[in-house]
């Protein structure tokens, strides 16, 4: 890798407060002298230049999310410590915001092919299936032909590979650097790739790096399966739901003689009867209740959300309830946003990293056997990779990282998870931090997909670390979420 010329970055002011550039790097790195693929950065300059440790290169996961939008707020969320003595620099890695990969021709040609990826969370019905298995082929085939080029060249490894390169061009002798959910898999392939380049680095929201990889005894379950995602959400909900009943109905509205039943009742009616809404064209499915219930689990106080939506629901399906409290809970139903997701970036790299089935046609029956495994849940985060399918995406990555992930690295890295985190399961950071020989791990109660900001001791444990990562610290740090369901 240090053959490879650093590029000269050019920078030019941006969103107010920041400075872009574009940097022009080999597309494949055995290669270097060969075709390039230009990686788009945003850098937040240090406030106190004087004392300047550095450059922290931060991903804010996905895959599919920009890391320039993260480092663009970066005076909103670091501490003014890091702030002051770190640049913050946001990489788009391949494929992704500034450095896309167009799969399409056409934006119109897109919109019509993901279609049915837009209209359900996840296709519970066998027609919606059908059409999502269309769909993922299209995808698939797309990226494997119109977006080859890119979409051939969107590993991690590759990512991590830019990284180095840019740490270089950026004057820095090692990496400190902060991942978030998928940003924690960035990370570690970047630790365990150039382990002795580790200054710090700190990731939260943990995929379990040999999970998400895989094995060709494991190829046929789908990859968040492996992750433990489904048992990460649905240990969130039942902790939820067991917690309404202990405050009862004065401070759950939900809350009944058991909530969990409640919940499979209400899931049962909309499986039997989606909901139609007055002055909605589509009516309310039993996916949108499984799509709603893990997306608001997400965030760190989505429960007041889900609750509230939980009981608007079971008011407007249950028997007895008035016109008027029906009129209400419609209302409130109506005014959620839409969702939004970056189909082509996300499988870019989700599809080339890992080790898939050798057909969309076993997907039907994978989601079915993940939902028998964890009821609700294993079909809507089972059908998230079905494009990734071996005979629909045959754009693969020769340079992909799939281990080992157990190398020593040069300073600690700092390891954080959340025990009601509903995408990335608690179990997959002790595992990992079990994994590296040279790790530490923060544990926290929180709720909300990672810790970061959602406790003040994980937050302060994170950034003491980037600050100091030699410093010493207790093997693991147990940590309190600042917001708990139903407490004042």
């Amino acid at each position: 890798m240090d053959r490879v010329p650093a590029p000269v970055l050019r920078w030019t002011a941006c969103r107010t407060t920041a400075e872009c550039a574009t940097a022009r790097l080999p597309l494949d790195y055995d290669d270097p002298h060969g075709p390039t693929i230009e990686v788009a950065l945003l850098r937040v300059r240090a406030k106190d230049p004087a004392h300047r440790l550095g450059t922290l290169f931060v991903n804010p996961g996905g895959p599919g999310d920009s890391s320039r939008d993260l480092a663009a707020l970066a005076p909103r969320f670091l501490s003014r410590t890091l702030l002051d003595r770190f640049d913050t620099v946001g990489v788009d890695p391949r494929g992704v915001g500034g450095s896309r990969v167009r799969c399409f021709a056409t934006e119109a040609e897109q919109q019509r092919a993901l279609a049915p990826f837009t209209t359900v969370p996840f296709p519970a019905a066998r027609a919606d299936q059908r059409a999502w298995t269309s769909a993922a082929r299209t995808l698939g085939r797309a990226c494997s032909t119109t977006g080859r080029r890119i979409a051939s060249a969107m590993s991690t490894a590759e990512t991590a590979r830019d990284m180095d390169v840019l740490r270089r061009a950026l004057g820095d002798r090692k990496l400190t650097y902060l991942g978030e959910s998928y940003g924690s898999y960035l990370g570690q392939v970047y630790a365990n790739m150039f382990p002795d380049r580790v200054r710090a680095v700190a990731i939260d929201g943990i995929a379990d790096p040999r999970a998400w990889v895989g094995t060709p005894a494991t190829a046929n379950v789908p990859v968040f399966d492996r992750l433990g995602s489904a048992h990460a959400t649905s240990r969130a909900l039942r902790e939820l739901l067991e917690r309404c009943r202990r405050v009862g109905p004065s401070r759950c509205s939900f809350a009944d003689a058991d909530p969990r039943a409640r919940f499979d009742r209400l899931a049962a009616r909309l499986r039997d009867r989606p909901l139609q809404l007055t002055g909605e064209p589509a009516p309310f499915t039993y996916a949108d209740l499984i799509g709603d219930t893990a997306d608001r689990l997400r965030e760190p106080d989505g429960f007041t959300g889900l609750i509230a939506e939980l009981t608007d629901l079971a008011q407007l399906t249950e028997p007895g309830t008035t016109d008027r409290v029906r009129s209400a809970a419609a209302r409130r139903l109506r005014a959620k946003a839409a969702y939004d997701n970056h189909p082509e970036a996300q499988s870019g790299v989700l599809c080339t990293d890992s080790l898939h089935a050798a057909s969309t046609a076993s997907w039907p029956a994978a989601a079915a056997a993940a939902d028998r495994r964890t009821a609700y849940f294993g079909a809507y985060w089972a059908w998230a990779t079905v494009q990734c399918a071996h005979n629909t995406w045959t754009a693969h990555d020769e340079d992909v990282y799939r281990g080992p992930f157990d190398r020593r690295t040069a300073a600690p890295v700092l390891v954080v998870g959340s025990k009601w985190d509903p995408a990335t399961s608690y179990d997959n950071a002790v595992n990992v931090a079990r994994l590296l020989p040279n790790s530490r791990l923060v544990a926290s109660d929180s709720w909300g997909h990672g810790a970061l900001l959602t406790s003040a001791c994980a937050t302060d444990a994170i950034y003491g670390y980037l600050t100091d990562p030699q410093a010493p610290r207790p093997r693991t740090t147990r940590c309190h979420g600042d917001d708990q369901p139903f407490e004042p």
